[in-house]
């Protein structure tokens, strides 16, 4: 009775998670082509993603390398007060100390220019009070303007460190874009790869399972044949273990599937999708094979203009071509000329004294602070200064060192521009070889594919006729379905060899 309960519990049980089961929802498909695919690889890919933010670091770069030409405001404000003990009967104080206050301010502007120059403006203003009795001033308001200019006429003029960092910082963001260009166009390559894959571990499998259908009427043909007694009964077992085996191989063939599937997912969509891993994905079959000319010696042509390691390998030279000039001009001798030029104005309470020395204050006149930018202006006091200077070490320096050390890496940069050209024109011949050799492979395998299907036809018709066996006929079945994957494999190969050949044009294989 209790057995009894537990079969009615479990039939129950059963019976509830079917209709659950049944509920499940279907996974999402997703039909795609494969320029849809690519389109998609390139937005959501977290290589390409990556690839994106290195031109971005570059760029800023360069405009850290610009940020060397920027003005530079510089302002202060500063007070002091001095007291200081009377020491002499000339010290000018009143009593046993002189005390002095001032107040300063000062704006200026510094900048180099772009052609290795350096100007700066300046302006202060100053009030000062004393009880020194020798001062004519007392409040005294203080002003002056100084302009100056700095050029190297010979080491620094051509070329300094902040044009030689703006050029390096440029050559950086090219070779960044050129590196962004070349991960796209390895993404876009193994995306297509990825989505042919699919499309024939599809069609694979379409060939597995029609050679399971085989199989399995050949076991229903054997056994049709036993019962009237024209096949021994040991025919059978054969027959069933050609089925066994089949379905094998159908089996691999769609667990490969699901691997294909989860190569390309990995390349097209966004890990942070709620559906990443339960999304499928259907591709189209593999194309029909049309036949496809290559122009080798025209692909070289634009491979040896347009591939990304020369075009990296060109701006690493165009590097090196930048620091050998700037080495070069650090072994000139260092000639500088400046110019210096100021303007001072000077007011606040002047006194009057009379006869005497010092003499005894009589009277006073105020000179204000407009009288003192109006002397400025009208450049009443005006002083400058003109100078070159020349610094040249005597005997061996570094300068001269770097040049030699610069002067050979410039070479081997050369040198390995015109190896890597050489090589760029080797894989772009080879991958328009493997374009041919691939056409020639799809349609040798058709032919065979062609011939193993008449040869089924004509085994099948033997074994009806009583000429032929079960193992032939079982083994004729193995060369069609093998005769088939060939055919396949050498269409996917062909469409391969198209996407490197397209491919090797722009960016190294890898």
């Amino acid at each position: 009775m209790t057995l009894v309960r537990m079969s009615i519990t479990t039939a129950m049980v059963i019976g509830a998670l079917v209709p659950m089961r049944a509920q499940a929802p279907a996974p999402e498909v997703r039909r795609l082509t494969v320029d849809e695919a690519v389109r998609l690889a390139l937005v959501n890919n977290l290589g390409v993603q990556v690839a994106r933010i290195d031109p971005q670091i570059q760029y800023l770069g360069v405009a850290q390398a610009q940020a060397a030409w920027s003005p530079t405001w510089t302002s202060t404000l500063q007070g002091a007060s001095v007291d200081s003990p009377s020491n002499s009967f000339l010290s000018g104080a009143q009593g046993t100390r002189t005390s002095d206050g001032r107040v300063t301010t000062t704006v200026g502007v510094d900048q180099a220019l772009r052609w290795g120059g350096r100007y700066t403006v300046g302006w202060d203003g100053a009030r000062s009070t004393t009880t020194n009795l020798f001062s004519n001033f007392s409040p005294q308001v203080r002003s002056s303007l100084s302009l100056g200019y700095r050029q190297p006429l010979l080491r620094g003029f051509s070329i300094d460190t902040p044009r030689q960092q703006l050029l390096l910082a440029g050559t950086d963001r090219e070779i960044a874009d050129v590196t962004l260009a070349q991960t796209l166009a390895a993404t876009a390559r193994a995306v297509r790869y990825a989505y042919w894959d699919l499309a024939f571990s599809r069609d694979s499998l379409d060939v597995h399972r029609q050679s399971l259908e085989l199989a399995r009427e050949s076991l229903r043909n054997t056994r049709a044949r036993i019962e009237i007694g024209t096949t021994p009964p040991v025919d059978e077992v054969e027959a069933e273990a050609e089925v066994a085996l089949r379905e094998e191989a159908v089996i691999l063939a769609e667990a490969q599937i699901a691997t294909t599937e989860d190569i390309l997912r990995a390349l097209v969509f966004d890990p942070a999708e709620p559906t990443f891993w339960t999304l499928r994905i259907e591709a189209s079959t593999l194309p029909p094979f049309a036949p496809a000319a290559v122009d080798i010696d025209l692909a070289s042509r634009n491979a040896l203009e347009r591939r990304s390691d020369l075009r990296q390998l060109r701006a690493r030279l165009e590097a090196a071509d930048v620091s050998l000039r700037f080495s070069r001009n650090q072994t000139l001798p260092d000639v500088t000329a400046s110019v210096d030029y100021g303007l001072t104005g000077l007011g606040g309470t002047q006194f009057v004294r009379g006869s005497g020395f010092p003499g005894p204050i009589i009277g006073q006149t105020e000179r204000g602070f407009g009288r003192v930018l109006g002397d400025l202006l009208s450049h009443d006091f005006p002083s400058w200064t003109a100078s070159v200077s020349v610094s040249y070490p005597l005997g061996a320096t570094s300068q001269e060192a770097v040049l030699a050390r610069a002067r050979l890496q410039y070479a081997q940069q050369q040198t390995q521009l015109r190896s890597a050209a050489l090589q760029v024109t080797s894989q772009v011949r080879e991958a328009g070889r493997q374009v041919q050799t691939n056409q020639r492979r799809v349609e040798t395998t058709a032919v065979s594919r062609q011939l193993a299907e008449r040869r089924l036809e004509a085994e099948q018709r033997k074994l009806a006729a009583g000429t032929s066996t079960s193992f032939v006929v079982f083994q004729v079945q193995r060369d069609l379905a093998q005769a088939r994957n060939n055919e396949l494999r050498a269409i996917l190969d062909f469409h391969r060899s198209i996407v490197d050949f397209d491919t090797v044009q722009d960016a190294p294989l890898r």
